[in-house]
């Protein structure tokens, strides 16, 4: 089958290309979206990042395209219209874990960092400053963390913190027993009151859009650490931006945001940053962002491109997974 691999960037060629495969892959740097859908012409198949626009337009153009398979190369859906895929008959699938070690990791370095001040501290040493004054941070051991999405990644995570000494707890609509095993569930307004540290490990949904906004935000306690490895759009930034000003949020961590599709995975280092929202976010002494890196290591990459080869694999052969099968 003829690929077209959207949003790909070297070290995507690189990991694919070291898996053997029948299909023909050909790379392009841009997104797919209403702009780039004439490049899809000629292809089977489509293969999407987190950041693409595959909306109902640009879905029904893929089917007029003779394109029959979205394979997407990460674990969110959020960007993909289901109801137009069904409606015109293309098949989403998708990578459901590549590597919950991997993200859980990189929201406990956030932790880390925010905790004891690396970040600035980096930045003082580089200058010839070794003062210590602002750089006190506070033991993780004892505190309590709740976790919202207790998936495999949230789980990950959960253990993690566990083996520090915390207290964990978590919300989800659909408890599981491995969860069970290292923290309890609570309602969510417990775990807005209860929680030192709250990490989000939950998909970006309906239920789910801007979970934490101007209600849920004085339902924290004050000085709360917030962290954000799994969607921007959980997160209102305004009412995080006024948390942080008034105090309520005492430290941000984010390796996602919601306005970062055309900003985010690109070299922008010689342009002017045009958002003010996320310009004001960076003005904090408080808050780390990185750039939707949490998924990034060499244990990810290389499952997530054995896995969507072996999707676009089992695809050709009329037998997908249920389990890497996006459903309405």
């Amino acid at each position: 089958m003829k690929v077209a691999v959207f949003n790909s960037k070297p070290y995507d060629k690189e990991s694919f290309k070291r898996h053997h495969t029948e299909h023909l892959l050909s790379f392009f740097s841009p997104g797919l979206s209403e702009d780039t859908l004439p490049m899809a012409a000629g292809f089977d198949v489509v293969c999407c990042f987190v950041n693409d626009r595959v909306n109902a337009a640009v879905i029904e153009g893929l089917a007029e395209l003779g394109v029959k398979l979205i394979a997407l190369r990460c674990a969110g859906f959020n960007n993909v219209d289901l109801e137009a895929a069904k409606r015109c008959g293309l098949l989403v699938c998708r990578v459901p874990e590549y590597s919950p070690n991997t993200v859980a990791e990189h929201a406990v370095a956030l932790i880390l960092d925010l905790n004891r001040n690396i970040h600035r501290a980096f930045n003082r040493i580089r200058e010839n400053d070794y003062s210590l004054q602002g750089l006190q941070g506070f033991e993780v051991n004892g505190k309590t963390v709740g976790v919202i999405g207790t998936g495999t990644i949230g789980y990950t995570f959960a253990r993690i913190m566990k083996g520090f000494g915390c207290k964990v707890i978590a919300y989800d609509p659909q408890q599981n027993d491995r969860f069970k095993s290292v923290g309890d569930y609570v309602e969510l307004e417990q775990l807005w009151a209860q929680s030192d540290i709250i990490s989000l490990h939950c998909p970006l949904v309906a239920s789910t859009y801007h979970l934490v906004n101007v209600n849920s935000i004085p339902l924290m306690k004050d000085r709360v650490m917030l962290i954000n490895t799994s969607r921007g759009g959980l997160v209102d930034t305004p009412a995080v931006i006024e948390g942080l000003k008034s105090g309520k949020i005492g430290w941000l961590g984010l390796d996602v945001y919601e306005e970062e599709a055309g900003l985010f995975f690109e070299n922008y280092s010689n342009r002017i940053l045009t958002d003010d929202v996320f310009a004001r976010l960076l003005t904090f002494p408080n808050v780390v962002v990185t750039g939707h890196q949490a998924f990034f290591s060499n244990e990810a990459l290389e499952t997530i491109a054995q896995t969507t080869l072996a999707n676009i694999d089992a695809f050709a052969k009329g037998c997908l997974p249920e389990k890497n099968t996006v459903s309405l």
